[in-house]
């Protein structure tokens, strides 16, 4: 059986979004203001995303724009945020069938807000900016319930689905094309101090309900069934499931 994959228009895709959005606003006057304040009063696809979760972090309307700001501010400095969250909105729109144009991650999926938000959170946490960082990382487990440490280090073209109940520790690394579904765990040993989280590599694949302990290495390509749990390494290529993630095959085919 193949994979689904869509052809997206990367090029022209923020156009697109925004002819998209203008489209739906025409048709339903009820989200029409949802749709302005979102997307259509906006010139590009990062200032779109900063006042998007500029929303959701701040505490009262008043702050919103502040927020926005401060984010935007955050992208010109750093473009790579910005390149991140566009390859995450790739990734979903051409793999995932059930989304039927090219916006709704950016306005409704929690796992992909909750991604661009901890992306924001690890800035401030690597320039110092720790109370800042600490308030986002709360902001998401109250809106999203997806806890990220803003210290973890994660790549782009990251695919959160569903994403509800996903905990990733203070000394995870989870490079580019990694697949998380709910509730996984990437959790620590239990000492206090040390790196003591997991290392997922490259394209790797994680069922619900999957927790991983411990600085171990689940290898490039690797695929962990839902509900596994994981104290070993994995191999690059290889199939774990069950309780103690016993191997299905050496390679993944």
């Amino acid at each position: 059986m193949t994979e689904f994959h869509r052809e997206i228009d990367v090029e022209n895709l923020w156009p697109i979004i925004w002819q998209e959005a203008r489209t739906a606003a025409d048709e339903f006057p009820l989200l029409a203001d949802f749709y302005i304040r979102n997307l259509l009063d906006h010139t590009c696809f990062g200032e779109a995303l900063a006042y998007i979760l500029a929303e959701k972090l701040a505490d009262t309307p008043e702050h919103v724009n502040h927020w926005q700001c401060y984010l935007q501010g955050v992208l010109k400095k750093d473009p790579a945020i910005e390149q991140a969250a566009l390859k995450d909105l790739l990734c979903q729109l051409q793999s995932n069938a059930s989304i039927k144009d090219h916006y709704t991650p950016v306005l409704y999926f929690g796992g992909y807000q909750a991604l661009q938000c901890y992306r924001f959170a690890h800035y401030f946490w690597m320039s110092d900016q720790r109370p800042v960082a600490n308030f986002i990382q709360g902001k998401v487990v109250s809106a999203f319930g997806v806890d990220i440490h803003p210290a973890a280090k994660i790549g782009a073209g990251i695919f959160l689905d569903h994403a509800v109940g996903i905990v990733i520790g203070e000394t995870a690394v989870v490079e580019d094309d990694v697949t998380l579904f709910q509730s996984v765990t990437l959790g620590g040993t239990g000492k206090g101090e040390g790196d003591r989280h997991p290392k997922v590599r490259k394209g790797a694949f994680i069922g619900s309900g999957a927790v991983i302990f411990g600085n171990i290495e689940i290898g490039e390509g690797a695929k962990i069934a839902g509900g596994a749990v994981v104290v070993k390494p994995v191999a690059p290529q290889t199939t774990v499931a069950g309780p103690l993630a016993t191997a299905l095959n050496q390679r993944v085919a």
